[in-house]
């Protein structure tokens, strides 16, 4: 590992400004993950800013009706949370499907969102990638595919986001909230957070330099019936081949979002309104465009296979 400077910040501002004006600076709160890619020289941050001390760790009403989650709640405590399992189950049990016991005691909320794809030319060093290294080129891309993205990808890179709580978050409508280094603050919205790669794979979300997350806030309850799929090689600690996020009401009506397929998680709601027609109809347009390698073109009917189990548990 190289060697590294560390502050253990306690304004939100001040660290911020920390991350923001030091190049090579981190935030650093779980470490879940980006000790990980320190360890392989993945990340290799001059100076960490542990947040840890900030005191975003509350689960809260909010005035709409909905919920606010600090950034700092562990996958944990959030999973566990009463509202949550009550009025969000998608969001606990997607929580729940993911990782390990000891891993969610550790992971955050805005460190969750902010996890690096799972790629294993992103991981190898040795091997070409415009995440890791810009304009180097994409190995994946020609090479083994299989986990990797069918939708929503370019020709600079194939890799997916690897989360399912985020994918819970999408068919929720969260909004995200953060402040940066000069005290400003903005909520943005779950569906525009994460980045498509385009030319720009490197950039994972929309966050500008230094910007930090201080919440995670969702609207009213949506009601009806929860669901989190998650098709996988094994039966626990294993990411996503397919996963799917849905919400189904009564009348067959509802909400889905797809995770395991693309650069973030995937809804497209006009695909939704196809709901009572099943799942055939609504992966058919959800997932026009795609564009899978012969390693991963399993993952398109994977998926309206997950989607068909998920509709016919609503109508169980």
């Amino acid at each position: 590992m190289r060697a590294f400077t560390y502050e253990r910040a306690t304004d939100p501002v001040a660290a911020a400004r920390a991350v923001a004006q030091r190049p090579g600076a981190r935030y650093i709160a779980g470490g879940t993950n980006l000790l990980d890619l320190m360890k392989l020289e993945v990340e290799t941050p001059t100076h960490l800013v542990d947040v840890q001390d900030l005191g975003f760790t509350r689960i809260e009403r909010t005035p709409q009706g909905g919920l606010r989650i600090g950034a700092l709640v562990t996958n944990t405590d959030l999973a566990a949370d009463d509202h949550v399992r009550r009025d969000y189950a998608v969001l606990s049990r997607a929580i729940l499907a993911g990782a390990s016991g000891q891993l969610r005691n550790k992971a955050t909320t805005g460190g969750n969102l902010l996890q690096r794809t799972r790629c294993p030319y992103f991981y190898d060093t040795n091997m070409a990638c415009n995440k890791r290294r810009p304009g180097s080129g994409c190995a994946a891309i020609g090479g083994y595919s299989r986990q990797l993205g069918v939708v929503g990808v370019s020709t600079s890179c194939i890799a997916t986001f690897p989360g399912d709580m985020a994918v819970a978050l999408r068919v929720l409508d969260a909004m995200v909230e953060t402040i940066d280094a000069h005290g400003q603050t903005r909520s943005i919205p779950i569906a525009g957070f994460h980045r498509l790669w385009e030319d720009k794979p490197q950039q994972d979300t929309v966050l500008a330099p230094g910007e930090l997350i201080t919440a995670v806030t969702l609207p009213p309850p949506l009601g009806g019936q929860h669901f989190y799929e998650k098709v996988r090689d094994r039966a626990s600690y294993a990411f996503a081949l397919v996963s799917v996020a849905a919400v189904i009401q009564p009348d067959g009506t509802g909400r889905v979002a797809f995770g395991g397929v693309a650069p973030k998680p995937w809804r497209v709601e006009a695909a939704e309104a196809l709901l009572p027609q099943g799942a055939d109809a609504v992966t058919r347009q959800a997932f026009e465009g795609a564009t899978p390698t012969k390693d991963n073109d399993f993952k398109l009917p994977l998926a309206t296979r997950a989607l068909a189990y998920v509709i016919a548990q609503a109508k169980a």
